[in-house]
């Protein structure tokens, strides 16, 4: 099983290309499943999480085709994958395949409402707490299909003549589910009112696809969206925005090294909440139309109080590496996490760093310390794996970061990227 290695080695400087992003690729590539034409995909990250979900859409019937790169591009530009679903073939989602990723579980939705049935495997994914499928059942009974769970599978079956609108509020923000109801609905007969919408420009991301598709949607970036159900969608050429996460993940790396770097085509307003608590450790933070620079040189980290909450609050899938770059800070730092339950999962393995921090129910108290020693770690899930990675470029000696396979479900050419930049970093194959 492969492993990184990390050795301490100071500032970071140059530039790091920010990917698509996966939280919207994977939504908009299930999308391909509500209609006959082609979608084609443009700045598709590579990662392990977009080629399972290949697999997954291509036992329904979905074609793809990886075009070749354009004059000029280089090794980091994202690629362009052409999805197309002529006929729905199968619309049973097996164990086998979903319970490698809990984002598959989102066809539901479109095979619902293209085929009017659906059978679907209860989800797996990352172990970060109770993620029910409560939501996206009450959300689709609410457009009139007809639901039940037996032998860990969800069987759903549309209504005579389809999916009808309806109105549906969100008894909590999901992401998950408000993607779902947002393709099935596009499809439905008759208008449909999601309330308590989730927010998340991955959530746009997809809604502006779907309009470009033929959808009618309005309401997109607010809390109420209004879909007007269409008989059916077309092709479309979409674009996938910049990958938030990525970019605050590579800020925390410089803001805790020192540093200067450009995080290019990175865009600063789909993560204001995480600049700001980056500015308020002292790093410096610089937008531009080129992306956005975070540089830190000399001065001291200070202590940070960070709460998740949906967007447009701090994100949780950044909740790890913050807590990481609060283990150096010269003073106390709390961290509160309301999404997840059971998220700090990595406390242990950054205590096995040398970090001080106290757990006590929803908060972390986070100790700053002089001097963090590198160690083997393993990592937990996607994004506690990148506190690790952060932690390690700061600490005295060998970081040895273990189940890499967690970071390559979520970030493109890590090591790439951060080497480029004058970390000492190495993957090792194998062992």
């Amino acid at each position: 099983m492969d492993k990184i290695l990390i050795r301490g080695n100071g500032a970071l400087n140059g530039t790091i290309p920010i990917s698509g992003a996966k939280n919207a690729a994977l939504p908009l590539m299930i999308a391909s499943l509500l209609t006959r034409d082609a979608l084609t995909l443009e700045n598709m990250p590579r990662l392990a999480d977009v080629d399972a979900l290949i697999s997954i859409l291509s036992n329904h019937g979905v074609d793809y085709r990886v075009h070749g790169k354009r004059a000029g591009d280089d090794a980091m530009t994202g690629r362009r994958i052409e999805f197309q679903a002529r006929e729905i073939v199968d619309t049973t989602a097996p164990y086998d395949l979903v319970r490698k990723m809990r984002a598959s579980f989102w066809v539901i939705g479109p095979l619902l409402a293209r085929a009017g049935i659906a059978k679907v495997s209860l989800p797996g994914g990352c172990a970060i707490g109770t993620r029910p499928i409560d939501l996206f059942i009450d959300g689709l009974e609410a457009l009139g299909a007809q639901i039940d769970v037996e032998g860990g599978y969800v069987n759903a079956k549309a209504p005579s003549g389809g999916l009808k609108g309806g109105h549906y509020v969100f008894p909590k923000v999901s992401v998950g589910a408000t993607h779902v109801l947002l393709m099935a609905a596009s499809l439905a007969q008759g208008d449909t009112t999601i309330e308590n919408a989730a927010r998340e420009p991955e959530v746009v991301d997809l809604a502006n696809c779907l309009s470009a598709m033929g959808a009618k949607i309005s309401g997109i970036g607010t809390s109420t969206l209004r879909i007007s159900g269409v008989s059916s969608l077309h092709g479309a050429r979409h674009e996938v925005l910049p990958d938030r996460i990525e970019t605050g993940t590579f800020a925390a790396c410089v803001a805790m090294t020192g540093g200067d770097v450009l995080l290019k085509g990175a865009r600063a307003s789909l993560l204001e909440a995480a600049l700001d608590s980056l500015k308020s450790t002292g790093a410096e933070v610089e937008t531009g139309n080129d992306g956005i620079r975070i540089r830190r040189n000399g001065n001291e980290l200070q202590p940070i109080n960070v709460t998740t909450d949906p967007y447009p609050g701090f994100p949780t899938d950044l909740q790890a590496q913050f807590m990481a770059l609060a283990t150096k800070a010269k003073g106390v730092s709390h961290i509160t996490e309301t999404i997840f339950e059971n998220r700090f999962m990595h406390v242990q393995e950054l205590a096995r760093l040398g970090a001080n921090i106290d757990v006590s129910g929803q908060t972390a108290t986070v100790t700053g310390v002089d001097k963090l020693s590198g160690a083997p770690v393993m990592a937990t899930d996607l994004r506690a794996s990148m506190s690790l990675v952060i932690a390690g470029l700061v600490a005295d000696g060998v970081t040895e970061v273990n189940r890499v396979y967690h970071l390559d479900r979520g970030f493109e050419l890590l090591e790439d990227k951060l080497s480029a930049v004058g970390a000492n970093i190495e993957r090792i194959t194998g062992g």
